[in-house]
């Protein structure tokens, strides 16, 4: 017996209890319907119903019949077989908002999620864990941006790439995302570069502990805010103040981002058959984002934003970018790897070599170029810093 069943019978046993009460007089007519929850209108006509029929007079005519609403059979169907052959493995609200905009669906989420339910194509949500209480966003746009990376099969076929990700925490808002083959210096500061130029400089930023944004001298300890690494160096240089994460838990606004984008920028792209990263990237840019953004993106707390524009756009080019110091030789060159440059004479002065006075050798200063290493040459004699 259903569920529907036996409340029926529950509710048809209760009656006929409290009805032969109301025949010995034991309760008024107005008591009678206040036991059974209802009023004593409706008392009397099940009543008169009892007396006419019995106990087959109480049933409820509405069962075993379809509903005037009901969708029909065929749209049932129709929505099924889509799923099952187009969007295999979509998340419900994925797929309701994609047949939606595609195919001008118009049945309700809830009514598609429990459809899918009951033919076993999508599963019911597991219970909910032990309460946490979240981070409180901030109030204004450009107080914090989160950035992150997440490595994953994001092309169909292809190996592992990694996703970097630049978005605002007020608001959920991703101001940039594209792939790389690598997370690292380079990849930051290109997610870097893509904000800063289009919004401006924000108060803060948020980020893991991750080898190119932090010093980490023990592992799982602390940072080191004295040694600062090239992007940690470009924060402080531009006056935005780097935040260190101590744990997944403390990235919970990103990581749940990520969890999104696994699940939905996967399938969109296996859809449209990207299967190179320019054509990703593009895809990206173009077509998910502002559709991303237009459906989890949050309104800040204050309208007022927290980003301050920078008045010298060759700026970023001259932060965002590898530090180096090196070593200016005798005949005014400096070495890179295995390859030397040759520094020209300028207008001021003819040579940037310039020894201390008493023929002594002083401190060297270096070069702001591209490099990995600190080396002095042999025969070189130390000079004055060169920002190039």
């Amino acid at each position: 017996m259903g569920r529907t069943g036996w409340l029926q019978d529950n509710r048809m046993r209760k009656f006929s209890d409290v009805f032969s009460r109301y025949e010995r007089r034991e309760l008024s007519g107005m008591e009678a319907a206040e036991v059974l929850g209802m009023s004593e209108r409706s008392f009397r006509r099940y009543r008169r119903r009892y007396e006419a029929e019995g106990a087959e007079g109480l049933y409820d005519r509405r069962l075993g019949k379809a509903s005037v609403r009901a969708v029909p059979a065929d749209e049932l169907v129709s929505m099924l077989e889509r799923y099952r052959t187009e969007y295999r493995g979509w998340n419900v609200s994925h797929f309701h908002e994609e047949i939606c905009r595609k195919y001008a669906f118009p049945w309700s989420y809830t009514w598609t999620k429990l459809r899918l339910q009951e033919a076993g194509l999508a599963p019911k949500a597991p219970r909910r864990g032990k309460h946490r209480r979240k981070r409180e966003r901030k109030p204004c746009i450009g107080m914090m941006l989160h950035q992150d990376g997440s490595r994953h099969e994001w092309l169909e076929g292809e190996p592992a790439l990694d996703l970097i990700v630049t978005m605002d925490d007020a608001t959920s808002e991703i101001y940039s995302a594209f792939l790389v083959e690598e997370e690292g210096t380079a990849s930051s500061f290109r997610g870097l570069k893509d904000v800063f130029a289009t919004k401006g400089l924000p108060q803060s930023f948020y980020t893991d502990r991750g080898s190119h944004y932090f010093h980490t001298p023990e592992a799982g300890g602390k940072v080191d805010k004295e040694r600062l690494t090239q992007v940690g160096r470009a924060l402080d240089h531009l006056g935005v103040e780097h935040i260190p994460a101590y744990s997944p838990e403390a990235r919970g606004r990103s990581e749940r981002m990520f969890g999104t984008l696994q699940d939905r920028l996967i399938k969109e792209m296996a859809k449209e058959g990207i299967t190179d990263i320019g054509a990703a990237n593009r895809f990206i840019a173009e077509d998910y984002l502002p559709r991303h953004n237009a459906r989890f993106a949050k309104e800040a707390a204050l309208p007022e934003s927290g980003f301050v524009e920078i008045a010298d756009p060759g700026l970023l080019t001259e932060t965002l970018c590898i530090h180096e110091v090196r070593v200016v030789a005798r005949d005014n060159t400096i070495r890179f790897g295995k390859l030397t440059w040759q520094l020209p004479a300028g207008p001021d002065r003819p040579h940037v070599a310039c020894p201390r006075e008493g023929g002594g050798q002083g401190e060297s200063e270096g070069a702001s170029l591209p490099g990995r290493h600190h080396r002095r040459l042999p025969g070189a004699t130390p000079h004055r810093r060169l920002r190039c």
